[in-house]
């Protein structure tokens, strides 16, 4: 079986690069030309039901396809980590078996892409205090508000939704359910970050309309998904390692090798101080795959990535100002590593706030005390 295995994965990879000469020219029409191709060539789902669209003939199939697929899959594989990491779990889980046949298949082959629909203006450390609201009008719920900080809302056909949808206080009067973004009354505005980029929207609900049937779990009782929800977020990014791909991201952390031939380049490579700081990047690199590889709580791995990620970016930054006033056009290099100097603040931010992990690893992790509210 394991050979079958390899001989399915060599024949996708023999007929890739036509399918993605063959895309689109966005990035997300690769990205859908890239995922549909695995779907078609049963790549994608390992371990869940056949039924639903996966495929369970293979042991340890994800960990055998990246085994095989290592340094091979164009650089649109990564970008579907809300459908696939943390909606489909959700749908998996707490789903009835009528979404799970409505959804699963159509999120594996990326024809409909996620977004995660949580965070508010005034409820963004405090979730539990959100405002938008679903109301019931016979079979369909009618959703209105506003959600920020929305990764990928301008190319996502579905979003998890957290909506309040009784009168209970707090956490207990919400609802999680599966909104359609392709509709009247889903009004999407892109956050421009200071790279330029604006991965991050504000999504404005007017009337918009949900089936009444797509509420994830119990009505008013969403909490419970959308804490697991995070959780599954949260664990995604801290097993992000390392970006060996030289390409701008914004996901992973730069690896320790760049830095190091950046300080050659510059003559930082034989300052005593910054050679410490060199070896504490590539202590936190070794540690950021250690932790990651034994699936550790997930905020901890997310934290400690942030954390690599930022101290990496200090010391890039300190390699490169007095440089980066003044650079050549077709300066590839330095445009990394101004993207990445500006980008990394920002991963302190999404999947939730540095503060906000160490909360959650304070109290759920070790048990200690709430904070005052």
């Amino acid at each position: 079986m394991v050979d079958d295995f390899a001989r399915e994965v060599e024949a996708f990879f023999e007929t890739l690069p036509t399918v993605m000469a063959a895309a689109g020219p966005g990035s997300m029409d690769r990205v859908r030309a890239l995922r549909g191709a695995m779907a078609k060539a049963r790549l994608v789902g390992f371990g869940i039901p056949e039924e639903y669209g996966g495929r369970t003939d293979i042991e340890n199939g994800d960990r055998r396809f990246q085994a095989l697929s290592d340094g091979r899959m164009p650089r649109e594989a990564d970008t579907l980590g809300i459908g696939l990491n943390m909606a489909l779990p959700i749908i998996l889980q707490y789903g009835t078996e009528e979404q799970k046949k409505r959804f699963i298949a159509t999120t594996l082959s990326a024809q409909e892409v996620w977004c995660q629909l949580y965070s508010e203006p005034e409820a963004g450390s405090d979730l539990a205090s959100l405002r938008t609201t679903a109301v019931l009008d016979g079979d369909e719920w009618v959703v209105n508000g506003q959600k920020v900080w929305t990764s990928g809302a301008m190319n996502s056909e579905m979003g998890v939704l957290l909506a309040r949808t009784g009168d209970q206080p707090r956490n207990r009067g919400i609802s999680m359910l599966l909104i359609p973004m392709k509709q009247p009354g889903v009004e999407v505005r892109p956050l421009r970050q200071m790279t330029g980029a604006a991965e991050f929207n504000e999504v404005f609900f007017t009337n918009a309309r949900v089936p009444r049937d797509w509420v994830i779990g119990e009505v008013n009782d969403g909490w419970r998904a959308a804490t697991g929800l995070l959780a599954h977020e949260r664990s995604s990014l801290g097993n992000v390692g390392a970006d060996d791909k030289r390409e701008a991201s914004g996901h992973a952390a730069v690896p320790f090798h760049y830095l190091r031939a950046l300080a050659e380049r510059t003559g930082y490579n034989t300052d005593p101080l910054m050679r410490q700081d060199l070896a504490r990047a590539y202590t936190g690199e070794k540690l950021m795959g250690w932790v990651a590889r034994r699936k550790v709580f997930p905020s901890v791995g997310k934290l400690w990535r942030t954390k690599q990620s930022r101290f990496v970016s200090e010391t890039a930054a300190r390699m490169t100002l007095n440089s980066s006033l003044a650079q050549e056009v077709d300066d590839k290099d330095g445009d990394f590593w101004r993207y990445f100097i500006l980008n990394a603040p920002r991963m302190s931010i999404g999947g939730g706030t540095d503060e906000i992990q160490k909360n959650t690893i304070g109290e759920r992790a070790l048990g200690l005390p709430r904070e005052p509210s």
